[in-house]
């Protein structure tokens, strides 16, 4: 069965991770994404280890589902082609991760190509957005995070921010928030016709993601700092080791949670400090959980937490997290076929639907192993397309 975005058709000039991601989302959902890569300059996801046969693993997830056109952005005539393909072959929705400018001066930026298509979404996702004293500057995931403040109040007073084990701004920003953008604009488009440039910027994306926190401060005055809120280990909620070396999360916020965990511990005692206000009665309460944790591995305490309702889990490895009964009835692991034959097992799309289903139809590809398909698709003669091989 067709997915949900079957009747979208996309151009991605996008690399790394930001614009990958959100991209290989759309492809899962049924979206033709056609990926446009230099044959020159290719991205470097294909060369990150480990490999799969000959595919990079990174590059096999981040672009399955998509087709590859090789295509030289400098080259004369290309700019034509890509004109061609958002005019007569209806890819009229483009995202792209250059610097900004860099469309405009290959001549296929947003009002080049509005004027070969009205009607095309043409979404630009950078670091700070195509405005602003930044908009020109290089980042990564960690300036984007320290420079929006985020990592300000994460972490321990004693050392400071951590660097995650994640890319937040990157999936969180990049990526999702030009989906985000993305579909707001084909819904606005199916009720006037009528298309636009989205911008999307990462550092604004984490600066959107405080508003709950950072109201605190506009309103009262109170700035953010590590282990001084209720979410980010200035009470009872936190992370706590086992004998063994393991750790617990503990996220007994609520009263019935947390009278639930003290009972789970054996330490009522413990139930009126935990709730209270006055941080010294939580720092108290903390340590007393903390020595209490400590006594008994991990196994004892999943097998005391396992039939209790309290916010309690295990912090697992990710060999733990694949196996759990949960992730096995999501489907969150599945095995996508490789155009050089097999499976690679990779993560699964996480949108469920009652009427459709994510589709996992190949692997990323070889560079420029559509070129003929794609190029048909505009006319071109086949000897025209032998000049693009």
């Amino acid at each position: 069965m067709a997915g949900p975005l079957v009747s979208l058709k996309v151009l991605d000039f996008t690399a790394l991770l930001p614009g990958p991601f959100a991209t290989m989302v759309l492809a899962d959902l049924g979206a033709n994404v056609v990926r446009v890569e230099s044959p020159t300059r290719p991205d470097m996801v294909r060369w990150l280890p480990p490999y799969d046969g000959d595919t990079s693993a990174w590059h096999g997830v981040l672009n399955r589902n998509k087709r590859s056109l090789s295509l030289d952005l400098k080259r004369p005539g290309a700019a034509g082609i890509v004109k061609r393909l958002v005019g007569e072959a209806g890819y009229d929705i483009v995202i792209e991760q250059f610097r900004p400018g860099v469309m405009d001066r290959l001549g296929i930026g947003y009002e080049a190509l509005r004027e070969v298509n009205p009607a095309v979404i043409f979404c630009s996702l950078t670091g700070y957005g195509q405005t602003g004293p930044l908009r020109d500057r290089a980042g990564h995931d960690n300036n984007y995070l320290a420079l929006s403040g985020i990592l300000s109040y994460s972490g321990r007073r004693e050392t400071g921010p951590p660097p995650l084990g994640i890319q937040i701004a990157d999936i969180g920003g990049g990526a999702l928030g030009s989906l985000v953008g993305l579909l707001a604009a084909i819904i606005h488009r199916s009720a006037t016709g009528q298309g636009q440039a989205v911008d999307i910027s990462m550092f604004d994306m984490m600066v959107a993601w405080q508003t709950h926190l950072i109201s605190h401060m506009l309103v009262a005055g109170e700035i953010p700092a590590p282990e001084a809120m209720a979410l980010n280990g200035g009470r009872v909620y936190d992370l706590y080791e086992t004998a063994d070396h393991r750790w617990l999360s503990v996220g007994s916020l609520e009263p019935k949670f947390w009278e639930g965990f003290c009972h789970a511990i054996e330490r009522p005692d413990l139930i009126a400090s935990g709730l209270s206000l006055d941080p010294d009665a939580q720092t108290r309460a903390k340590a007393s959980v903390r020595e209490t944790v400590a006594a008994r591995p991990l196994a004892e305490w999943l097998a005391i937490f396992a039939p209790l309702d309290v916010c309690v889990e295990p912090v697992l490895t990710v060999p733990e997290m694949l196996a759990h009964p949960q992730t096995v009835a999501r489907e969150l692991v599945v095995d996508v076929p490789k155009s050089t034959g097999g499976v690679q097992r990779q993560i699964g799309s996480p949108w469920r639907f009652s009427e459709q289903t994510a589709e996992y139809r190949h692997t990323g590809t070889a560079l420029g192993v559509h070129n003929g398909e794609i190029l048909h698709e505009i006319g071109l003669s086949w000897t025209e397309i032998q000049s693009w091989l």
